[in-house]
Formats: structure tokens, sequence, C-alpha cells
């Protein structure tokens, strides 16, 4: 908000003024660098005065009211337009309906006529046998049996045409509520063809067209899960496309044709993968790999030499390969990773090893840190003073309580020891990484 000018009276000091308006001493100081010195102001002199945090604060709860009113009454429209279209389909298919309707009235007339019986245009109904013109009696001249088995026969196909454009016409907008209605008109021949309407869903999932759709649902019953529902099925592809944009995955994964299909998502789809569960696998490959350290991804490749860089998220997202032997294998790497980044190596027998006993990306970064800062120097004094070699292995039982840690302790202070009565205490290495010892620490 603007700050608001005040002229100062008789008496006035900015102090008081500060605290009639609600705003600290050197708020007020800080908007009238004009006045040399705050303590002496004059009657007449124009001060401004900052905006109270009150009325700021007010200022901005009105602010976001607005912008949630904004926001509200564009939402509204969007609904309001969307209703308005559903109005227009439904008026369209009811004008088609009334036009079939007011034609079978007519038809009944004229048939009426054909048969010389009454006609009741309120109902379209055809009624009883007329008499012959000129006569008293009854229409007993005409054979009413033949009559009567022709006329049903039409009036009972006509309704039966009248029900099947109903039964189309529902299924048309039930799928088109996922943009599927092309599917539909793939079946417009049932209109004609005496197919029955109850059987209109039956044939459109018989239709080529609905089977290479909805392809992961043949796989997915030949696995024993049950079909999705095309609503469930077009909810999945939504949940994952949001996914992959939302980790900047190329379009590539998730690119559509023109019926909607997205033939990457047909694996995940037929093994039931979850959209959380394909967020763990991109997050897995992604940040865990190809956006770590580089000495993870050479670990990966180096372990698990099937998996080149170009198909690391692909192995990732491929639902043959478990996602807990994913996290396995990656967790594997960045314990390799840990130990090159130190200058270090280690098997893929060893990685797993560590991972069994607990060992994940931190603890190995800090381990194989402590483990290279002392690692070379506890060989030499090992050599030095022909004690059992002090190895990568001994280090590790150590420092990652490994089986055999008790032991790889005792070596290592027996070693830093011996050093320590050789020099009088003033080797390097008893500061060094080798001589620390720290509770159940390397």
């Amino acid at each position: 908000m603007m700050a608001e000018k005040v002229k100062v009276k008789s008496g006035d000091t900015m102090s008081a003024l500060a605290a009639k308006a609600g705003v600290s001493l050197a708020a007020m100081k800080a908007a009238n660098p004009q006045i040399s010195n705050p303590s002496l102001i004059k009657p007449g002199q124009v001060l401004n005065v900052p905006a109270s945090a009150e009325n700021t604060t007010a200022a901005n709860v009105s602010a976001q009211a607005q912008a949630m009113i904004t926001k509200l009454e564009a939402r509204l429209k969007e609904l309001e337009t969307s209703n308005a279209a559903t109005i227009a389909e439904n008026t369209t298919a009811q004008a088609t309906l009334d036009k079939e309707l007011a034609d079978q009235f007519i038809a009944n007339e004229a048939l009426a006529k054909d048969l010389g019986r009454s006609y009741d245009p309120k109902t379209g109904k055809i009624g009883d046998l007329l008499p012959k013109t000129g006569t008293t009696g009854t229409a007993t001249d005409f054979d009413v049996e033949t009559y009567s088995k022709e006329y049903l026969a039409k009036l009972t196909e006509n309704e039966k045409s009248a029900e099947r454009l109903s039964a189309f016409n529902i299924l048309k907008m039930e799928f088109e509520q996922y943009g599927l209605g092309s599917l539909v008109d793939s079946i417009s021949n049932l209109l004609t063809d005496g197919t029955p309407p109850a059987e209109f869903a039956l044939r459109l999932r018989n239709t080529k067209e609905y089977k290479d759709r909805f392809k992961a649902n043949e796989i997915r019953i030949s696995k024993g899960l049950a079909a999705l529902s095309p609503a469930e099925y077009v909810g999945l592809e939504d949940q994952y496309q949001n996914v992959m944009r939302n980790y900047d995955l190329p379009e590539s994964y998730y690119t559509k044709d023109k019926t909607g299909r997205q033939s990457g998502f047909e694996a995940l789809l037929a093994s039931d993968v979850s959209a959380r569960e394909l967020e763990d696998r991109v997050v897995t490959a992604k940040d865990r790999v190809i956006n770590a350290n580089p000495e993870v991804s050479k670990a990966l490749k180096q372990f698990y030499p099937d998996i080149t860089n170009g198909d690391i998220l692909a192995y990732a997202l491929d639902p043959k390969n478990a996602l807990k032997s994913i996290q396995s294998k990656v967790t594997s790497a960045e314990i390799g990773g840990a130990a090159m980044q130190v200058g270090l190596g280690t098997s893929l027998t060893r990685a797993e090893e560590l991972q069994k006993y607990g060992v994940d990306k931190a603890s190995a970064v800090e381990g194989y840190s402590m483990i290279g800062g002392g690692l070379q120097r506890g060989s030499e004094l090992a050599s030095i003073y022909q004690q059992d070699p002090y190895t990568q292995a001994t280090a590790e039982s150590e420092v990652f309580k490994l089986t055999g840690q008790d032991k790889a302790r005792k070596q290592r202070q027996k070693v830093t020891g011996l050093e320590k009565a050789a020099f009088s205490g003033q080797s390097g290495v008893t500061s060094g990484a080798l001589a620390r010892d720290r509770a159940g620490g390397y």
C-alpha cells in the first residue's frame, strides 16, 4: 500500500505520529529520509506515514480473496460451457428420437387407412376395423387375421429400430466421455442388421478397434487378472502420463495414436503396475542412477553388463524386472560407486554382502571415505612390522560391522600401537584416519 501524508502540528513528534499510525519509529524514519533530524520536526512539515502491518495484511488477504473469486468464476464458466455442450448433445439426440416418433405416427396413420381401421392421432395407435362404406353391418368382409399379422410385423420392426438407435446413441455418449466415440462408430452396422440392443456392448468388445485400443486387457486375462473397464484403463493411462511428465521423461514414452492408445503403457497395464510403483521405478532410475555421481552408473554397468547406459530407464520401467530387484541392483551400484569415489574398488559379491548387512548409499559413502583415508597407511604398517596383511576387506569388516569386526579392530589397534611405540606417539598416523577409534567406529 502507498504511504499516507500527514501535516505536522504544534506539539507533534515523530514517535507520536508513528504510534498513532501503528508503525514503528524506525519505519517512520525510513519513510522520511528528507528529515535530517527526526527528533526535531516543525509545524507545517509534511511527513510520509508508511502503511501499518495490519493494513498491509488486510490488503494481502483482500487480494488473495479476489484471486480465489476470479479462479472460482473461471471454473464456473468452464462447467457452464461443459454443461451447455452436454445439453446440446442431448437435445440433438432427443430431436432425432422425436422425428422418428413423428414418422412412426405418419406410418401408422397410413397403415390404418390401408387396413380400414380407426386411428388415434394423439397416441398413434391403430384401432378397430371400420365398417364398409354404404353398409350397416360390421367389417366382416376383411381378412382380419392377415391384416393384423402384417400390421404387427411392421409395427414391431419399427419399434426395434427405434430401440436399437437409442441404445447405440447411449453407448456412444458413454465412450465419448473418454474420447473414444470413434470406437462405437465401428459397430454402426448393428443399427440395420437386426442385432438386439442388449448385444451392442458385447459386439463392441469383439471388434478389432476395441481390442487394439484396450490391448493390455487380453494379457491381463491370460495372467488371471480382471480386465479393466474403459474408465479404469484410461484413468491409469492418465496417471502414468502425469508421472512421466512430472519427471521430464521424453514424450516418446507416452505418445498417443488417434484413438488415444499409448502403446508404451500396455506392459505396465498388463502387469497391474500402479502409478505409485511407476513413480518409484522412475525415481530409482533417474535420481539414483542417471542423475547421480557417474561412479554409480559405472558400477551398475560393471556389476550388470546387460544394463547399458541407454537402457537404464527402460530397464527400470520394464515390469518384467521386479521393482525390488531393480532397487537392490541400484543399491549395490551405489555401494560400488562410493568405493570408486575414494579410489577403491569392490566386487558385486561384496556389494551385495554389504547390502545384506544394511549398508546403503549414505553409509557406504561415509564408510569408504574413512577406509580410503587410512587403508594405505595401515597396509604399510602391517608390512613394516610383519603383521597379518591389513586389507580393504579387513577395514570393511570393522567399519561396516561385518563378521570378524572385533578381529579387524584389534589388528588395526595393534599396528597403530606398534607405530606409536616406535615413534613415541609422534607418527602422523596417530591423528589420521587409521588411528581414529571412535565408539563403534573406525
